[in-house]
């Protein structure tokens, strides 16, 4: 089982992150926060504490670190001993910290796309740009790398493929529906990162239409939509991470992106963007003084975590999806509704931010357990995996995988494979299991784990030994 959290950065995200490992730091172990600001790090300890966060007794520690250091975070992992990244800085770092990863062996997870600061809404698909392009490393290496596993993307991701796998025979569409309709009460600010809310919007918006990218202006589309508890919003057809993953691996022809603004953010927006307010490329003042003026605009802004404290009202993020379903059309909303007050009541956090945050930590969780890449034994042959302890259940005396979406490797191996592992109540058990003639994965749920993948069904087990361990491995795998 992986255990041991690294968590990158230390804003609001990281925030929430941080008070759900420690949550659930019985599984997760020891719990270190990194960003360049030591004090932000500090601070989100002191909050984890006054809540009485940690689940039980452990390392929760801060550490100052410039993530686009690759040797610096390398020596950071080894040093904590983790061996899960949590990477919710600035997307600027995503391709920095996941070097990092490949070279340690900590799996990886991250909640937004890479983005080059010199570059803004890149030819698409973007994931393409960078991050897919490190597949063969990260198989290689045997790390398992995660990537866009916050909300939106990853949540509306795993909607989607829901979707597909169970309430439809074929899906015409998906559109991806973000309310935010709830007050911060300041005259403006935004919900997570200027810099990086800004980027998105200042250039073009790229949605996947007929099976091809659309390019759009922003504040050129836009829809009402009647969703649950937020009743009707006015929404913008936007560019937006989640497109790029899902166009590929979903085989969807029209995939869309719609977020809500009001007319007041819109026309200061507009405002900032006809200024001149919102460019990345660096201007030189009066006095020779070089700035970027998105950093400015940045700098006098409220940071995004001040917000939670006054903010009212829900969240309604979800996927509004149609096709056809035994010949007849259909159409399926899936979504989720988050209030910012019970969000700051519990980890001091608006809702944007925490359903960002919890996702990545249910996946890091996960990380811990299960789909977790095959690794060499030291015998050189055998291969070991984990697999998770509740994947398995006591059924009338003996033991049985529960379900057949069980055993998941990032490497292809033979058609069969003997699987033994060991339980804390069990001992060793022996499982053979089979190449499922069902899937060819290769098309993770959030845009995850790297290299294409092979899923598992059990055809027998039975009980080895009784000895004890977390010791796991896999033989009989080429």
């Amino acid at each position: 089982m992986k255990r041991n959290v690294l968590i990158i950065g230390a804003g609001g995200v990281a925030h929430v992150v941080a008070h759900k490992c420690a949550q659930n730091n019985a599984r997760l172990g020891n719990i270190h926060i990194a960003s360049r600001t030591l004090a932000k790090c500090q601070a989100i300890i002191d909050s984890i504490r006054d809540k009485g966060a940690m689940q039980r007794p452990g390392t929760l520690q801060a550490h100052a670190l410039d993530a686009m250091d690759v040797e610096a975070t390398k020596f950071l992992i080894r040093a904590t001993r983790s061996q899960i990244v949590i990477n919710v800085g600035s997307p600027f770092l995503n391709m920095s910290v996941l070097a990092a990863c490949i070279d340690t062996g900590a799996a990886y997870l991250d909640t937004a796309i890479h983005e080059d600061p010199a570059k803004v809404c890149e030819t698409p698909p973007w994931y393409a740009n960078y991050e897919w392009k490190r597949r063969d490393a990260c198989k290689k290496a045997g790390v398992t790398a995660v990537l866009g596993v916050g909300f939106d993307p990853g949540v509306v991701n795993a909607y989607g493929r829901y979707a597909a796998d169970h309430c439809f025979d074929r899906i015409d569409s998906i559109d991806i529906i973000d309310i935010n309709a709830g007050s911060h009460g300041r005259y403006f600010a935004t919900n997570f990162d200027p810099e990086i809310n800004f980027r998105e919007f200042t250039s073009t918006v790229w949605s996947w239409e007929n099976n091809a990218w659309k390019a759009s202006k922003m504040f050129e589309h836009s829809k009402e939509w009647d969703m649950p508890v937020t009743g009707k919003v006015t929404t913008y057809l936007t560019g937006h991470d989640e497109l790029h993953s899902m166009s590929k691996n979903l085989g969807v022809p029209d995939i869309r992106f719609w977020m809500s603004f009001g007319e007041h953010y819109i026309n200061v927006f507009t405002v900032l963007k006809n200024l001149g307010l919102l460019s990345e490329k660096p201007v030189r003042t009066a006095r020779g003084q070089e700035v970027v003026p998105l950093e400015v605009v940045k700098a006098v802004l409220p940071d995004p975590a001040s917000l939670a404290p006054d903010y009212t009202g829900k969240t309604c993020i979800g996927d509004l999806v149609k096709g056809v379903r035994n010949g007849q059309p259909r159409e399926v909303l899936l979504y989720n509704v988050c209030d910012h007050k019970v969000c700051y009541e519990e980890v001091g956090s608006q809702a944007i931010s925490y359903t960002a945050g919890v996702p990545a930590v249910a996946a890091a969780h996960e990380r811990g357990d299960i789909a977790l890449p095959w690794r060499r034994g030291r015998d050189g042959d055998a291969w070991e995996v984990q697999v998770s302890e509740h994947l398995v259940r006591r059924s009338t005396g003996r033991m049985a995988l529960a379900d057949l979406c069980n055993i998941t490797v990032a490497r292809h191996g033979d058609d069969e494979a003997t699987v033994a592992f060991v339980l804390d109540d069990a001992g060793v058990v022996e499982a053979r299991v089979r190449r499922s003639r069902a899937d060819e994965i290769g098309r993770p749920v959030c845009s995850g784990a790297c290299g294409a993948a092979v899923r598992y069904e059990l055809v027998s087990m039975r009980i080895a030994s009784e000895q004890r361990g977390r010791v796991l491995t896999a033989s009989g795998v080429a």
